[in-house]
């Protein structure tokens, strides 16, 4: 069993990790937090309360903290996963309420309450991550482990020519968090899914009409490039018409920039990692990431070959499989909606 503390800016590939991750047999919720980013705290929290729902997932904790980056203005990105966060797809109202309690406090809870028992998924800016290890400094230890999806090495930038979303929205929260993993044991250590693998997981819509197929749909799944913007699922399946209707978008998004009809799940992929299921490798390096100027504003840089002087803070993935990694999406999630109907 991984117990998970999640914290999310839900989001369309944020949406395909959760997901995954209630897919899978051995997993536990203990809190799932909202980061703003891809759209507002008040939206992702909304959106992940409502998703966590219709994958089966009811009653699970999930509440906002920071509202804004620690030190520069938010910035969301409707035209990469639509106004609500979640593409061409409409959440159903959940059940369930936002709850009234900081998300911080409660991250720092749940680690107090359970040492070297949760592990801590972030798909999100790191805003909340970086106040709750001022909250309690011991965070590294008391985790059993730490995955991010952010960064970008020996790659291009997806928001500027140098930097990944995640970490220009809130480059000084994430600069705080790599230096508080300086000079921890090597098992400690974040692991850091970097543009520079995830943008391998490239997710097609053959990969949707697989996912449909093994949920049993009665409906064939295609989406396709010929079709018109906006289309929506006909699925009888209701959480595949939900992915599929938040994938469309994302095609189209990554089309509109000359990418290709796919759609890189980064978050997907970060959350394989946490839960063990994927396949990957990693190099310990010291990861720094740049503040000060306006033209590398939330440049990550690391040092794998001990040029600063400092001990390495972060294990950045090198490798990995993609194809393992969507048969692993395809069998997992559509087991799940066929549960579901």
């Amino acid at each position: 069993m991984t117990a998970f503390l999640l914290d999310v800016d839900t989001g369309i590939d944020d949406a395909l990790a959760v997901a995954y991750l209630a897919a899978l047999p051995d997993t536990e919720f203990v809190a799932v937090t909202a980061s703003p980013g891809n759209v507002d705290a008040d939206q992702v929290a909304r959106n992940t309360l409502a998703l966590l729902e219709l994958c089966g997932r009811p009653g699970v904790e999930v509440a906002i903290g920071a509202r804004e980056p620690l030190s520069i203005p938010l910035l969301t990105t409707p035209e990469t996963h639509g106004p609500q966060g979640i593409g061409h797809a409409v959440l159903p109202e959940p059940d369930g309420v936002v709850s009234a309690r900081d998300a911080v406090e409660l991250w720092v809870e749940h680690a107090r309450a359970r040492p070297g028992e949760l592990t801590a998924l972030i798909t999100a800016p790191l805003t909340n991550f970086a106040l709750a290890l001022r909250m309690e400094p011991r965070l590294p230890e008391l985790l059993a482990g730490v995955v991010i999806m952010g960064g970008s090495f020996f790659y291009q930038g997806n928001t500027t020519p140098t930097a990944e979303w995640n970490t220009h929205v809130d480059p000084h929260a994430a600069k705080e968090v790599y230096a508080a993993f300086e000079g921890q044991p090597l098992e400690k250590l974040p692991i850091v899914c970097s543009l520079d693998t995830t943008e391998r997981m490239e997710l097609h819509p053959v990969h949707v009409r697989q996912l449909a197929e093994a949920a049993g749909a009665k409906v064939v799944e295609e989406v396709l490039p010929d079709q018109p913007e906006g289309q929506t699922s006909a699925s009888d399946n209701t959480l595949v018409r939900h992915l599929s209707d938040a994938l469309r978008f994302y095609f189209e998004f990554h089309r509109r920039y000359d990418q290709g009809y796919l759609a890189h799940v980064h978050d997907f992929f970060a959350a394989g990692v946490a839960a063990g299921t994927l396949e990957f490798q990693a190099r310990p390096a010291t990861v720094d990431v740049e503040t000060g100027s306006a033209l590398l504003m939330g440049t990550t840089v690391a040092d794998f070959r001990g040029l600063w002087g400092r001990a390495p803070n972060a294990r950045i993935v090198a490798d990995n499989n993609p194809g393992q990694a969507f048969r692993q999406l395809v069998s997992r999630v559509g087991a799940l909606a066929a549960r579901l109907g």
